[in-house]
């Protein structure tokens, strides 16, 4: 068996492991079909999509000594272009190149809803931030000496 980078092949599943396939090519040959060459779309579980004794086309992406490096992903776009064509901005790992190259940041958190500002003085601000930073600088503390089992007295 031939077994050159970028052929497409069939073979046979032979094992199911959370990262991947195990794809047998021909006897004593097998390879490994990762979890993110086996669908287009994002796949949690292998076995929604694949079962032990099932033929599969797979496409030989990378030989690395004794381990091969099958994609099924690849094959069912090599065999059919028209797919490939219609399913390459999803596939892509690379951003478009009209978008930005740096991501910005954007929290997942959202904020604590704060008081509406109502026109306050600046002494009644002032007021407020220290209340605040006392909290903070106490809830720190708290959890430092519950961490070292230290309790400070008189501070």
């Amino acid at each position: 068996m031939d077994l050159e980078i970028g052929s497409v092949v069939t073979g046979k599943v032979t094992g199911i492991a959370k990262f991947g396939a195990f794809i047998e090519l021909a006897p004593g040959i097998s390879g490994l079909v990762h979890i993110s060459e086996i669908a287009g779309t994002y796949v949690n579980e292998v076995r929604d999509h694949l079962t032990e004794g099932q033929q599969v086309q797979v496409k030989i992406v990378g030989v690395d000594g004794k381990k091969i490096n099958l994609s099924i992903k690849a094959a069912s776009a090599a065999l059919a272009p028209e797919y490939a064509a219609a399913a390459a901005p999803a596939m892509s790992r690379q951003a478009p190149a009209s978008r930005p190259s740096a991501r910005t940041y954007q929290p997942c958190i959202q904020p604590a809803m704060a008081e509406p500002e109502v026109e306050s003085s600046f002494e009644d601000r002032l007021k407020r931030f220290m209340k605040d930073s006392d909290s903070k600088i106490s809830d720190m503390r708290k959890s430092t000496d519950r961490k070292t089992g230290v309790r400070r007295r008189g501070k």
